[in-house]
């Protein structure tokens, strides 16, 4: 074979490998030490730097073999001296040529003789200058051909590209995170202005104040433990704050009535649930179906609640979710016309009303959840700070919700056999 022939082969290879390292996904620092000793090898030089452009700044070195520390330290392109490489031909950016038009060439000759660099070569991709490579000699001490030029002009281009690509990689990384920043911030905007909304419902119940909150955060619990992903997570614990927005148009004197009130102010009261749908249905939420389960969070699986009369399956789960939420709130906290009830009661309640009123699936969720507190398996306490100090103590607390929990399953697996 002719050396020709070889020198040909020996330079697709190299161009191949630097093409396969620049596509490649590994770390940016790598793929220009690895491109820059590719070209360093296909053509036995000596030593070499790649200088990567700033913008508004000196020269970044990615890549150095043969030569100083410090080489071009602090040293800039001005824009006429882009615009002399822009225009420049191979010959210009010899080192020793000293006609070169190129100004950056004239300013730091001695430097760069001195040093060893016999050409230094400008990256151009879409007109821009990426960056400059500079090469020593050969070790052979032969002068470059027309085909090393070839050669040359080839795989700076290539390392040009990969620069200039990951340049744009990293500031659409920059621009991502710069919306993700964005997008949480008006998360938590949105949330903190649902948190209002919750405390402004609240404070028109002078006996519920927290009662939202509160929910909210049952909410959020149980269909944690059921699973759902995060922004579901979000969207459920958003739906228990909002769940009874709809009680700032009932009036004031019904919802703070210290009894029992009677059938007509009751049929007042029950309208809560469908204003709160056509006060939150306009609003283009970032979370599906919150009107849906502030409309739907008094009906029952038996079909004997309101506004609807809606029955199991036709009753969405984060309706069923916040339904649970807030009838548990509402049994385990003061109210004018009686004190909480105890947690033995509150158990038998929803023993006796899973599958009637609460979904058996979502109770035993929500009882897994405050087991996994009284027995330590969380640290996670929320739930028990919620309910206050002494509520959950007892050993017997843990064998009812345990007794809960075995009888549930066992219901629901029966269900699922039939």
């Amino acid at each position: 074979m002719e050396p020709s022939t070889q020198k040909l082969i020996h330079t697709f290879g190299a161009l191949a490998d630097l093409g396969q390292e620049i596509a490649g996904t590994g770390d940016f620092s790598e793929m220009v030490r690895t491109s820059m000793h590719l070209l360093l090898g296909t053509l036995a030089l000596r030593r070499g730097a790649v200088m990567e452009c700033v913008e508004a700044g000196p020269l970044r070195c990615a890549a150095i073999w043969g030569l100083g520390d410090h080489f071009l330290s602090g040293v800039e392109i001005d824009a006429t001296q882009k615009t002399a490489f822009l225009k420049g031909e191979t010959a210009d950016f010899l080192v020793k040529n000293t006609d070169t038009s190129t100004g950056f060439m004239n300013q730091h000759r001695d430097q760069l003789v001195r040093e060893g660099i016999e050409l230094v070569l400008p990256m151009i991709v879409r007109g821009e200058v990426t960056g400059l490579i500079l090469l020593g000699g050969k070790a052979s001490g032969e002068e470059f051909s027309r085909d090393d030029f070839d050669t040359i002009r080839a795989m700076v281009r290539h390392i040009g590209v990969g620069i200039h690509t990951h340049r744009l990689l990293e500031q659409i990384a920059q621009r991502a995170e710069e919306n993700r920043r964005l997008y949480d911030d008006l998360r938590a905007i949105y949330r903190d202005t649902v948190r209002a909304f919750a405390a402004a419902i609240d404070i028109k119940d002078k006996y519920t104040q927290g009662h939202s909150e509160r929910v909210g955060k049952y909410s959020e619990i149980i269909a944690r433990e059921m699973g759902w992903s995060e922004e579901e997570v979000e969207g459920i614990q958003i739906a228990g704050y909002l769940h009874d927005i709809g009680k700032l148009i009932v009036d004031r004197d019904i919802i703070n009535a210290p009894y029992n009130i009677d059938a007509k102010n009751s049929s007042e009261l029950n309208r809560h649930p469908s204003a709160g749908y056509e006060i939150l249905a306009p609003i283009r939420h970032p979370y599906a179906d919150i009107p849906l389960m502030a409309k739907h969070h008094h009906e029952r699986l038996d079909g004997r609640g309101y506004p609807d009369g809606l029955t199991d399956e036709q009753i969405p789960m984060g309706a069923k979710i916040v339904s649970l939420a807030d009838s548990f709130d509402a049994m385990t906290t003061d109210r004018p016309y009686r004190r909480r009830r105890s947690f033995e009661d509150v158990v038998r309640d929803l023993r006796e009303n899973s599958g009637k009123q609460f979904d058996s699936k979502v109770v035993a969720a929500f009882a897994r959840a405050i087991l996994k507190e009284v027995t330590g398996e969380t640290k996670d306490r929320r739930i028990t700070k919620l309910l206050g100090k002494g509520y959950l103590e007892g050993e017997h607390v843990a064998t009812l919700l345990q007794d809960l929990i075995t009888d549930l399953d066992s219901t629901q697996k029966a269900r699922s056999a039939s």
